[in-house]
């Protein structure tokens, strides 16, 4: 399904279509790099400390149902 070819050179269309997206996507792709892997560090529970939830945020997730409605 990866098809990088485009015909055209006109700049981003913002009203366009899925094929002048991926046209926009192929012209930006020689732009992006991969970032090296990097590998998080494990934390030990003693040095998180402070974090606080706002009281509006902690009912918000209470009534949340466990399994999704």
């Amino acid at each position: 399904m990866t098809n990088l070819k485009f015909h055209s050179s006109s700049p981003a269309d913002l009203e366009g279509d899925l094929a002048s997206l991926r046209g926009d996507c192929a012209r930006m792709a020689s732009h992006w790099s991969v970032p090296a892997e990097t590998v998080a560090e494990p934390v030990s529970p003693a040095l998180i400390n402070g974090v606080r939830v706002p009281a509006g945020s902690a009912r918000l997730l209470d009534s949340m149902s466990d399994y999704g409605d």
